[in-house]
């Protein structure tokens, strides 16, 4: 018998699936690991397969170009399965088309539809492209299942109570305003960093984190000069050494002191902030862990 090695997700996969089974749950929303087509998760044939967006992101292993990234994530897209896309640029949506068409896939294209405003309990600005994809899947899911407007209104509304969501323009305090946000790439940061330029406050404060693998050069041009900077290392070894961090920030004209973990870090900025200033933690999604 050929020995097979699982890594720690592909055993947890499988561990998550056999337990889905016996439960004889009635709905599972599986999401991939990192890109879609080699992903453990993609054994399965879903009722409906579900893109959000292409950005830059885990390069060394999806691509270098958004092309490249579109194809790994279209591998999820399955024979005769609807498929929807939240959001398409000019590069990724003939990708998309191509794998729909040869999988015989109905494909949507969420952002080109227009729906009524829902209010959601999710209030990052990245949220109104995410309610588009979310709109459109449940139109297709009522195919399957009985969803009424009012269903659709209160999962919006009860979204962090009903699942437990951290960390996506979390509010964590109001005097001075604290947030984080595992937005951890170029697009996500870009649009959480404009959301902060929103903000009325006197003096910015970021608590700012990476893993090794971060792309710096792609995101530190999208923090502003003009904030007080704590630099820290997420706690696992994919963290990005806090060093390197100041140092390469610096090149981009962030500066700020270096701190022993993320907890001393975002203990520092709370101390050092008045009442009337914005203290945002961010940079990867385990520097958030750390907080919440």
């Amino acid at each position: 018998m050929k020995h097979i090695v699982l890594s720690f997700f592909e055993m947890t996969v499988g561990l998550a699936f056999d337990y889905f089974a016996k439960e004889k749950i009635d709905v599972a929303i599986v999401e991939v690991g990192m890109g879609g087509r080699l992903d453990s998760t993609n054994v399965i044939t879903p009722l409906v397969s579900v893109i959000t967006n292409i950005g830059f992101d885990h390069t060394q292993f999806l691509g270098n170009t958004l092309e490249a990234i579109a194809f790994e994530k279209a591998g999820i897209i399955k024979n005769n399965v609807p498929v929807v896309v939240s959001e398409y640029l000019p590069e990724t949506k003939p990708v998309f088309l191509d794998k729909a068409e040869s999988c015989k896939a109905p494909i949507y294209f969420a952002q080109d539809y227009i729906y009524d405003e829902i209010p959601s309990a999710l209030v990052g600005d990245y949220q109104k492209s995410n309610k588009k994809g979310v709109l459109k899947t449940v139109e297709i899911l009522k195919n399957h299942f009985a969803i009424s407007n009012d269903n659709v209104r209160d999962g919006f509304m009860n979204v962090i109570s009903n699942t437990g969501l951290l960390g996506r323009w979390q509010i964590l305090n109001n005097s001075p305003k604290t947030v984080c946000d595992t937005a951890h790439n170029s697009q996500g940061l870009g649009i959480v960093m404009n959301q902060i330029k929103k903000e009325k406050f006197k003096q910015l404060h970021i608590v700012l984190g990476v893993v090794n693998d971060k792309d710096l050069d792609s995101i530190l041009p999208l923090f502003p000069q003009n904030a007080i900077y704590y630099f820290c290392k997420p706690n696992l070894s994919r963290g990005l050494d806090a060093q390197l961090l100041q140092a390469k920030a610096k090149d981009y004209g962030l500066l700020g002191l270096v701190y022993d973990s993320v907890s001393e870090a975002y203990q520092i900025a709370k101390t050092s902030a008045k009442n009337n200033d914005f203290i945002y933690i961010g940079g990867s999604t385990f520097v958030v862990a750390e907080i919440v």
